[in-house]
């Protein structure tokens, strides 16, 4: 996925741009790719913006009235996967969700679901 580029720069392309320089030269010039600036053009003309589109992934609707539901089923069972929550939701509400609508909702929620690593035996006293 591409880099959110700032409004200012956004806005400095475009008046390059406007002022007559070849989108090559711009993007060559503020180091974006010509792909980035014809979208913003056709953006703009089509639609009047010029910001950034909002980005990342979103909550499924679907599992809205769940959240407690989910958030507590995970805090009795810590080690509990994705797949494993995806079945418990269908089998206890009836409710279907992709494992990536799952991970969406508890990044937006802020839980994290990555497992802590093993650690390895300790050696003292091996040598």
């Amino acid at each position: 996925m591409g880099e959110a580029y700032s409004e200012d720069l956004r806005q400095r392309i475009l008046r390059a741009v406007d002022k007559g320089l070849a989108v090559r030269q711009v993007a060559g010039l503020f180091e974006v790719s010509t792909s980035f600036i014809y979208k913003a053009l056709i953006r703009r003309r089509t639609t009047g913006e010029t910001g950034a589109r909002a980005r990342g992934g979103r909550v499924a609707k679907k599992l809205v009235g769940h959240h407690e539901a989910l958030l507590e089923r995970v805090r009795l069972d810590p080690d509990i996967t994705l797949s494993e929550l995806q079945k418990w939701l269908l089998k206890t509400f009836g409710v279907s969700s992709s494992i990536g609508g799952l991970w969406n909702t508890f990044n937006k929620l802020g839980l994290s679901f990555k497992k802590k690593r093993a650690m390895p035996p300790n050696r003292r006293g091996l040598m």
